[in-house]
């Protein structure tokens, strides 16, 4: 990881394949995110309980402190926060010499040059994430996080606006299922987010334990709750596993059946075989053709 620390600020120096503006428009995908707010070109974000302002000055990623400076513990920790936020120690020329010999993802090589896989670097926040959007669609999803957030979660209020953070572990272990069914979560659902809580909080299950794992995704899977979809998922968005393949996604369906103008989505067997050439990538792959399905501007 590359930093310089200026006490008021710091700067994080990304790889030569970046691309902030790329990431902006992933963080703008809703209206109903409460976890960031995004102000012209700039990411407002309670990182580590401290307010930050992030943007690209000078071909960095500034964080400005915009209530108090924090300890320099504290503003190590929101500099590695950010650099696995953005995943900047992928290598992504190694993904481009992949794409450039493959006809679905060649065209987006330029396209979305320097777009990184946008993290979520809490385990716990990863796993909501991914048992709140299972088998509904994504507005819905952001719904019940929203719901989620502004009831268990902690807020700030600077400049006459409302900057969340994501509910503590300690909080939503000790919910009953009903806490959550008053949300719209199903009982399942409740379930399995109180259940992954508990066993956090037990210190069974933990992202350190997971990043040893020789097998992530039989560790995943093996997690009530959590099926190939869901273990795919937080793999891709918080583990850093370029080969995490959520290959029943809808938007990768529905990114494929746009891309190869097909009469209907392509079935899993046929995705199987667009992907045979995006071994050790299929995550990047996945979230480039997830890109491919929104707008061009934040």
């Amino acid at each position: 990881m590359q930093w310089n620390d200026y006490q008021a600020y710091i700067e994080i120096v990304p790889p030569k394949e970046f691309s902030f503006d790329e990431c902006l428009i992933y963080l703008n995908r809703s209206d109903l995110e409460v976890l960031h707010r995004i102000k012209g070109q700039a990411v407002y974000k309670l990182i580590q309980g401290v307010l930050c302002k992030v943007e690209w000055v000078n071909c960095c990623i500034k964080s400005e402190f915009l209530m108090e400076i924090p300890p320099a513990t504290k503003r190590e920790k929101i500099a590695k926060y950010i650099w696995e936020w953005f995943d900047l120690e992928q290598n992504l020329q190694e993904f481009y010499e992949v794409a450039r010999q493959n006809q679905i993802l060649q065209p987006f090589i330029e396209k979305y040059k320097g777009l990184r896989i946008v993290c979520i670097p809490d385990l716990f926040e990863a796993f909501v994430w991914a048992i709140s959007g299972q088998q509904i669609n994504l507005t819905f999803a952001y719904t019940l996080k929203k719901r989620l957030i502004e009831q268990f979660g902690e807020c700030v209020m600077f400049e006459g606006e409302s900057f969340w953070q994501f509910p503590q572990v300690e909080k939503i272990a000790t919910l009953n299922v009903d806490d959550l069914k008053s949300l719209q979560f199903t009982t399942r659902k409740a379930e399995y987010i109180i259940h992954i809580a508990q066993e956090i909080m037990n210190g069974k299950l933990s992202k350190k334990q997971l990043l040893q794992e020789q097998h992530m995704e039989k560790s995943l899977t093996a997690i009530r709750g959590i099926g190939a979809w869901t273990a795919n998922y937080v793999m891709m968005r918080c583990l850093h596993q370029r080969s995490a393949f959520p290959i029943t996604d809808v938007g990768l369906h529905n990114a494929l059946k746009v891309i190869l103008n097909l009469e209907n989505k392509p079935t899993i067997d046929e995705i199987e075989s667009y992907a045979v050439n995006w071994q050790g990538w299929q995550a990047y792959a996945t979230f480039y053709l997830w890109r491919s399905l929104y707008g061009e501007k934040i």
